[in-house]
């Protein structure tokens, strides 16, 4: 029989660090201790780290120090500290513009939250007082003439964009009635939703005839009706009205005698009803010499009261397009 004072006990036998049989949980395997002057840090088989590695509960069972993630090891909604997950941007939402993060990317202004009474999408109207409506250069249209979909960029007095403006119709309908044309535009906010639609239907060319006037519909959501653009007849300037979703006139706008776009802004004035006050304008940005003489692409500014009925802010925005339309785009036939 062994004697148990002469026999070495486990503890004397095994290696320090290591645990005897059936000390380990069931359906696992035993632990082994390595000399960490045999293995370079990070080396370590899978449930092999030496003593003092690593803190004690500073990390799970299989996980990772920060820095030696392998690729494809964070679920989903994972990151590592410091870093930030990809920012995905809904295909087309922004045309041709530089991908975020790049050279000469544009910021997107951040939606703004709790806007209580507004529509879906127009939040970002609510903390404005100022538009930028850049049109885009169309190469397909400078190169051979024929006239294309027209494409904006809506921004912010600090430049942060706001809406991508695109319209959307047909080749004859383009090349044969010009800048009568009728359209249908879809504005998308910074998360490729469409929040607002603007529909102008076929109208006459000037104003000698003052039964069919030109008018523009604003949607917001598309297919809500938040206010419309109608042109008022007048024998000497361009004159507009701005309505309400119940077609009530709320504002006026009123553009000079002349629209003549030589080397200088061009104003269009909005005013109160009774034409007393001025209460903001729609200006026709001078963009250069070889810019207006070779694209119609026209760069505008919309001001108008901070406190203005957000709905109304929209609908200037859409008698901005309006007016781009019928004086400033040209008639390539």
């Amino acid at each position: 029989m062994a004697d148990p004072e002469t026999d070495p006990q486990p503890s004397e036998t095994q290696p320090p660090g290591t645990q005897p049989p059936g000390a380990h949980p069931p359906g696992t395997q035993p632990f082994v201790a390595f000399s960490p002057d045999l293995y370079p840090y990070g080396a370590y088989p899978a449930g092999a780290y030496p003593a003092g590695a690593y803190p004690a509960g500073a990390y799970p069972a299989g996980a990772y120090p920060p820095g030696a993630y392998p690729p494809g090891a964070y679920h989903p909604g994972a990151y590592p500290p410091g870093a930030q997950p990809p920012v995905v941007h809904p295909p087309g939402a922004y045309g041709n513009q530089v991908p975020p993060g790049q050279k000469g990317a544009l910021q997107m202004m951040p939606l703004p939250s709790g806007i209580p009474n507004c529509p879906p999408g127009l939040e970002y109207l609510a903390q404005i007082d100022q538009l930028l409506v850049h049109q885009q250069v169309e190469l397909l249209e400078v190169l051979t003439g024929f006239e294309t979909n027209n494409k904006y960029q809506i921004k912010n007095s600090v430049g942060q964009l706001v809406y991508f403006a695109a319209e959307e119709n047909d080749f004859c309908n383009r090349n044969c009635c010009g800048n009568m044309r009728s359209f249908d535009m879809k504005i998308i906010d910074n998360l490729g939703q469409e929040v607002m639609s603007l529909y102008r239907p076929l109208r006459c060319a000037g104003c000698c005839c003052p039964c069919c006037l030109q008018e523009m519909e604003v949607m917001a959501p598309p297919g809500q009706p938040v206010g419309y653009v109608i042109q008022t007849w007048d024998l000497c300037l361009p004159k507009f009205t701005i309505q309400n979703e119940k077609k009530e006139p709320v504002l006026k706008i009123i553009g000079p005698c002349c629209v003549c776009n030589c080397c200088s802004d061009i104003d269009f004035k909005v005013t109160n009803l009774d034409e007393t006050e001025t209460v903001g304008k729609i200006t026709k940005q001078w963009t250069g010499f070889v810019r207006e003489a070779f694209t119609d692409a026209d760069n505008f500014g919309i001001q108008f009261p901070m406190d203005l009925d957000i709905k109304i802010k929209a609908v200037m925005l859409g008698a901005c397009f309006l007016i781009d339309y019928l004086f400033f785009e040209k008639n390539n036939n």
